[in-house]
């Protein structure tokens, strides 16, 4: 008996030791301005850097300086990185014309990938990100910031419980001063004012998340049309790309505003939601105001930031990957949402480049 229950406890220790081994992680990339993150977060365990592949040796070198990480992690070739580091999964941190070279390199191996939002700069290579990982069974996430905010998740609730009725207008607005006027690196930089490596300007670096956010409202709805109106206020810094945007998308009986701008004076990120009995509006991560009765005064609530492993994109990848937490097919993260927002913003860039609405097939 004694020693049936030592194997036990050995059983069953051994088994919570490989619950809680760190998922093996390569980064693909350092010019995205968000890559920072992953080096700053010492104090969590859940994944374990191996490899780091960044083709520009000088910014590789900045970074192996700016955080004392070991010249061996890092590596000029991609291919090369994968195939010694053996990564469980990839986190892109290129342009986001690459993360199709990422997946295509990562699928066949069984790597699952997180990019940085948007899923692709076109809606061809959305689609082939999909097929790649459904015949590859793999897991290929779509980070935005709004989908770590709880104020979203709120919203949303009140809309699957009906508190907003039937949802008939949705305004998202997304923007700041401007990439150059915020001060992101040179190498962002460069990549957000580059037609071909980002999409678009504001119209795909902040559109995207109204793209996603209302095709999650929807439950992965398709809207009828796309309207899209861009701008340049500022040429002289953004020579290439426009630096302002409005997408209007019309759905059977909805429809949603998304403004993206690089020309606001400060920083924001919310959503309102109208619905034929109420409205909702997620101020800022935390912070909703709602009005659910015509007779009733509008009320704000204060919530709870969301719990691990939603507010950290890499304790969600880890999770997702170790098998701890399964996404629902209508995540924000999860690709049949973003492959639509996707064909959203292809859809609106080809409405301003003509001049006129744009009926999806």
């Amino acid at each position: 008996m004694k020693t049936y229950l030592i194997t036990l406890l050995c059983v069953l220790l051994l088994t919570q030791s490989f619950a809680q081994a760190p998922v093996r992680v390569a980064v693909a990339g350092l010019s995205h301005g968000h890559v920072d993150w992953i080096f700053n977060r010492a104090d969590k365990k859940d994944i374990v850097l191996v490899g780091i592949y960044e083709p520009d040796q000088e910014l590789a070198d900045k970074y192996a300086k700016r955080y004392k990480i070991d010249q061996g992690l890092f590596f000029r070739d991609l291919i090369k990185m994968l195939d010694q580091a053996k990564p469980e999964a990839v986190s892109a941190f290129g342009a986001t014309s690459e993360h199709i070279t990422v997946v295509r390199a990562c699928a066949p191996r069984k790597i699952h990938v997180m990019v940085e939002k948007p899923l692709a700069t076109t809606f061809a290579d959305a689609m082939e990100i999909q097929s790649l990982a459904s015949k590859n069974s793999i897991h290929v996430l779509t980070n935005f910031e709004t989908s770590w905010y709880a104020s979203n998740q709120y919203v949303n609730n009140s809309v699957e419980e009906g508190k907003l009725g039937e949802v008939r207008k949705v305004m998202v607005n997304d923007g700041h001063q401007g990439p150059k006027e915020i001060g992101v690196s040179k190498e962002f930089l460069e990549i957000l004012t580059d037609p071909e490596k980002n999409g678009a300007g504001a119209l795909m670096d902040f559109g995207c998340y109204g793209a996603n956010l209302m095709t999650w409202l929807m439950k992965g709805e398709r809207p009828v049309s796309v309207t899209a109106v861009v701008h340049q206020n500022k040429p002289g810094i953004y020579k290439e790309v426009d630096d302002e945007a409005s997408i209007i998308l019309q759905y059977p009986k909805a429809q949603c505003i998304i403004q993206g701008s690089w020309n606001w004076p400060f920083s924001r990120k919310d959503m309102e939601v109208y619905g034929d009995k109420g409205y909702a509006v997620a101020v800022d991560a935390t912070t909703v105001r709602q009005r659910l009765n015509e007779k009733s005064p509008e009320e704000v609530l204060e919530l709870e930031p969301r719990p691990e492993p939603y507010a950290d994109p890499f304790s969600l990848l880890a999770s997702v990957v170790s098998g701890r937490l399964t996404l629902d097919k209508n995540d924000l993260y999860g690709l049949p949402i973003n492959v639509t927002a996707v064909e959203i913003l292809e859809a609106a860039k080809e409405s301003a480049e003509l001049n006129k609405t744009v009926f999806l097939k």
